[in-house]
């Protein structure tokens, strides 16, 4: 009965492998926590050496993102996404090495597709509402295009994104509707989440 029950495993495992993208590392969501992290807390404390209030509400308002700190808000951003990259890109490529698989293949591809899609459009909606002094409104539509992209990518990869996914487009309505607290919702969807999510994905398929 036992012998039955591992072959039924090997063959689960076998097909797993054959339709699902395995190689994302716990560690890459752990990395673009912490460095989402860090660069709203810079953002965080340039508002405040500006103004001089802590108070952290409303700091993507119009009102409060006038010249420099506009400019510096944005450059924050860019840097955020790109060191985010290539630590997902790092991790993958040392966990896929690790499990002797390719990085690069028909699954891989189909992950990217159904990721970037998504993610271009909301980049593209986001600056948009940018060039129209409605920054708020940029940071909660990242959340759910973000969202967006992983539901669409957790067909090609484990279903934990899906959930992960749910969860960033729960944030980003969430803070529509609480105006002035747009910038928490970012810290704890970019942030927090992806630590969180990133320690279970580690310790559950990395291990």
């Amino acid at each position: 009965m036992n012998e039955h029950l591992e072959n039924l495993k090997e063959i689960r495992t076998l097909m797993e492998r054959s339709s699902k993208f395995l190689s994302l590392s716990g560690l890459s969501g752990i990395s673009a926590g912490i460095i989402a992290l860090v660069g709203a807390f810079m953002v965080y404390s340039k508002k405040v050496e500006i103004t001089g209030n802590s108070n952290p509400q409303g700091i993507l308002d119009a009102a409060n993102l006038e010249g420099d700190f506009k400019l510096y808000v944005f450059k924050i951003a860019l840097f955020t996404l790109l060191g985010a990259l290539i630590g997902g890109i790092y991790f993958t490529i040392r966990k896929a090495k690790r499990s002797n698989e390719k990085v690069w293949n028909n699954l891989s591809k189909k992950l990217l597709i159904n990721l970037t899609i998504p993610l271009i459009a909301g980049a593209i909606y986001s600056l948009a509402l940018v060039q129209q002094n409605n920054m708020w409104m940029a940071a909660s539509s990242t959340l759910i295009f973000y969202g967006l992209a992983l539901i669409f990518a957790s067909n090609y990869t484990v279903r934990d994104v899906f959930s992960l996914g749910l969860c960033e487009i729960a944030l980003g309505l969430l803070s529509i509707f609480f105006t002035g607290y747009t910038f928490l919702f970012w810290v704890i969807g970019f942030g927090l989440l992806h630590i969180l999510y990133g320690g279970l994905m580690y310790f559950k398929y990395d291990k």
